[in-house]
C-alpha cells in the first residue's frame, strides 16, 4: 500500500478541503497521515477520523501581529519537517501533499523528498496580494515583495502545484508557474453529504425554527471580507418591498457583535436572524430551508480571486444565489446562472434582493442554468483528477 503524508497549519477536522482529499486517498487505497494543529476537536495528539491518521501539534492560530505569523509559521514548520522525516523512515511516503499557507510549508518536505517523495503544493492562497488585502500594503512594500520572492522559490521547489482556479493559475503564470508543473483542483462540496441531507426523511438532529415566506441566508465566517454589512444594509433598503422575508445568518466570528448592532441600528433586527454556529454537517439542512444564498463578498485586489464554496453548497441543494461579480465567479458562471450585483455596493445587493424576491420563474432558470455550469467543476470531478495526480506522482 502506498502512503501519502498531508501537512496544512489548520484544524484538520474543520479544513474541507484538506478532509475531501485525505478521505479520497484512504478511499482509493493510500495509506494517509496528515500533520496538523491540535483544536478542540482532536481526541489527542495522534488518532485516527475516517481512516486518516492525524498527528497534532499544540501551537494554536493566534496571528494578531506580523511578529506572531513569523512564530507561528516557523515553529510549525520545524515540527512538519522533524515529523515528516521521521514518519518517512517508518512509510517511506510517495507523495507530500503541503497545503498553504505559508508557501515555505513545502520546504518541510525536504528529507522525504531526499529521499524520493514527491512534493505537490497546494496554493489555498495567492500571498502577496493576501497581504496587501489583509493589511493594505502597496504592491512594493518589501513584505509583499518578500511573499512574492517565497511564493516563487516554493513553486520552484515543488514538484508539481495544485491552483485553485483558473484566474489564480493563470495570475501565477504570470510569476513563474509552468502549465505543465500544475493542475487545477477547485474548491467545490461534497454532492454526496448534501445529497443525504436532501433525502426524504433526513433530518438534521435538532429541531428546525418555522420556516419565514422567504429566507434569504449566509452561512460561514462572520468576517469583514465577506460582506455582511453590506447585505444587512441591503436587506434594510429592500424590506418594505419584500413582506415576510428574513434574512438568516448562519456562523460565528469576530464581525458578530458589530452585525447585530448594525441590524438594531437599522431597525431589522427583527427580520435579521443571527442561528449562530452549526456543525458542518448541519449546513445542508440549513441550506434547504432557504429560497436564496447571499454571498456578499467585498472586492478587492485578493478577493477578486476567490470563489466561495458557499456558492457550489447553494447550486447543490438547488437554490438560486445572488453574488458579488468578483472576476473568479464571472469566469465560471454566467448572469444566467447567478444573479450579480456590484461589489461592496449595498443599493445594487437591495435591487437584486428585490428582483430575486418577486420573481420565482427567474429563480427555477438560476438554479437550473447553474447546475448545468457547475458540473465541470463538480468536486467529484476535481476528486477524479487529484487521484490521477497523485498516481501519476507516486508511480
Amino acid at each position: 500500500m502506498k502512503s501519502i503524508c498531508v501537512l496544512v497549519q489548520n484544524y484538520y477536522e474543520i479544513d474541507i478541503r484538506v478532509r475531501r482529499k485525505a478521505e479520497a486517498l484512504v478511499v482509493a487505497g493510500y495509506s494517509v497521515d496528515v500533520l496538523a494543529l491540535r483544536s478542540k476537536f482532536s481526541k489527542g495528539e495522534t488518532y485516527e477520523l475516517n481512516g486518516v491518521t492525524v498527528h497534532t501539534f499544540e501551537l494554536g492560530k493566534q496571528r494578531g501581529s506580523g511578529l506572531r505569523y513569523v512564530y507561528e509559521y516557523a515553529t510549525f514548520l520545524l515540527w512538519c519537517t522533524f515529523l515528516t522525516a521521521k514518519l518517512m523512515k517508518q512509510k517511506r511516503f510517495s507523495v507530500i501533499d503541503i497545503n498553504t499557507l505559508p508557501d515555505f510549508l513545502v520546504y518541510a518536505g525536504m528529507f522525504a523528498k531526499w529521499r524520493g517523495a514527491k512534493l505537490l503544493l497546494d496554493m489555498h492562497e495567492i500571498t502577496p496580494e493576501f497581504m496587501m488585502s489583509k493589511y493594505e500594503y502597496p504592491r512594493g512594500k518589501w513584505q509583499v515583495r518578500l511573499a512574492s520572492f517565497l511564493e516563487r522559490i516554493s513553486m520552484w521547489y515543488a514538484d508539481h502545484v495544485l491552483t485553485i482556479n483558473q484566474p489564480i493559475q493563470e495570475l501565477l503564470e504570470t510569476r513563474g508557474l509552468t502549465a505543465a508543473k500544475s493542475t487545477i483542483i477547485m474548491n467545490a462540496a461534497d454532492e454526496e453529504i448534501f445529497a443525504r441531507a436532501a433525502a426524504p426523511g433526513a433530518s438534521a438532529g435538532r429541531e428546525m425554527p418555522a420556516k419565514p415566506p422567504f429566507v434569504m441566508m449566509y452561512h460561514g465566517t462572520l468576517t469583514k471580507i465577506y460582506g455582511l454589512d453590506i447585505a444587512i444594509t441591503a436587506y434594510a433598503q429592500a424590506r418594505a418591498a419584500m413582506p415576510g422575508a428574513e434574512f438568516w445568518i448562519l456562523g460565528g466570528g469576530t464581525e458578530q457583535a458589530a452585525l447585530e448592532a448594525k441590524a438594531r441600528e437599522l431597525g431589522v433586527a427583527d427580520g435579521v436572524r443571527f442561528i449562530g454556529s452549526v456543525m458542518p454537517d448541519e449546513i445542508p439542512f440549513w441550506v434547504k430551508m432557504s429560497d436564496v444564498g447571499v454571498l456578499a463578498t467585498r472586492q478587492d485586489v485578493f478577493l477578486d480571486f476567490s470563489f466561495s464554496n458557499k456558492l457550489s453548497e447553494y447550486i447543490i441543494m438547488d437554490k438560486p444565489v445572488i453574488v458579488s461579480r468578483l472576476r473568479t465567479i464571472a469566469h465560471y458562471f454566467s448572469e444566467d446562472a447567478v444573479l450579480f450585483f456590484k461589489p461592496n455596493d449595498a443599493a445594487s445587493l437591495a435591487g437584486q434582493m428585490v428582483q430575486m424576491y418577486g420573481d420565482a420563474a427567474m429563480r427555477t432558470r438560476l438554479t437550473a442554468r447553474a447546475k448545468v455550469e457547475f458540473e465541470p467543476i463538480r468536486w467529484q470531478v476535481m476528486k477524479e483528477r487529484y487521484l490521477a495526480l497523485v498516481e501519476k506522482l507516486s508511480q
